[in-house]
């Protein structure tokens, strides 16, 4: 179990879960894939707040990762597998035959020592990274690109993966972890395997000061506010919100109301919705 549960010997630790980083092999990150991180925190380029409940944490700095896996038929080790401030996944340091140094998400069940190869040719083992044309139906996958030598864009998050359904023409048909099933062409790359840490859901903070640190600032619920703050605000006590459907702030329908575009261009590829 990945998961360390707290005896509650304090407020804060009554309710608190954390991952026990049992997996973790190195604590200090590879200095020449370190960036700088400038957090905007919410606010615009005139400092305006723009996305509420965002600002303070913990400075990090920025991993690079190769989503790309661009690094053909050459083969490389698995040197560390380190924890990264800036996803919930785990991440592994390769260090190719050449001497190259990257990051990729940490693939489950992939271990140090263990060797790892990206190309048309690779063969089918968990962590190697192959054209989806290259994979056999009912494989998971993921770290997908969406357009080829893009960079994979989808199924990046802990413990999720996608699963190949079928192949037709240029198109290969992908049941994503939102259940959602789409198409994308042949050409594009994948990761076989699904990403580690998959009790990342199981993680309580256990007190609002870990969710400070993490850089989120409270919500407050628009029931509780005055009329001129909220559309749901007002009242005497308890009030129900006072509308037909619940509001956002700015008046606009939320909790439900679909917001993807009905024109968008890739809306052509997904087969049904999530």
């Amino acid at each position: 179990m990945s998961i360390r549960p707290y005896k509650s010997y304090t407020p804060g630790t009554r309710n608190r879960a954390l991952s026990s980083f049992e997996t973790i092999t190195e604590s200090k990150p590879e200095r020449t894939l370190i960036r700088k991180n400038h957090r905007k925190k919410g606010r615009n380029n005139r400092g305006v707040i723009t996305i509420r409940h965002r600002g303070g944490g913990h400075k990090k700095r920025y991993r690079l990762i190769d989503f790309q896996r661009n690094k053909h038929n050459i083969e490389a080790v698995v040197s560390s597998i380190e924890y990264d401030p800036n996803r919930n996944a785990r991440i592994a340091l390769l260090n190719y035959k050449d001497g190259e140094k990257r990051y990729i998400l940490h693939p489950n069940l992939v271990e140090v020592g263990d060797s790892i190869i990206s190309g048309p040719d690779a063969p089918l083992n968990i962590g190697n990274s192959l054209p989806l044309e290259k994979i056999p139906l009912g494989t998971s996958i993921h770290n997908i690109e969406l357009i080829p030598n893009r960079g994979a864009q989808i199924v990046r998050a802990a413990g999720t993966s996608a699963k190949i359904l079928a192949k037709e023409g240029d198109y290969v048909t992908l049941r994503l972890p939102s259940k959602e099933i789409r198409l994308i062409r042949k050409e594009c790359f994948a990761t076989i395997g699904e990403i580690s840490f998959n009790d990342a859901f199981l993680v309580r903070s256990g007190k609002a000061g870990r969710t400070r640190w993490l850089g989120k600032r409270p919500t407050v619920r628009g029931s509780v506010m005055n009329p001129c703050d909220h559309p749901h605000g007002g009242g005497e006590g308890r009030a129900p919100i006072g509308r037909t459907r619940p509001l956002t702030p700015w008046g606009k329908p939320a909790l439900g109301i679909k917001t993807r575009k009905a024109k968008k261009a890739s809306s052509a590829y997904i087969l049904r919705r999530k």
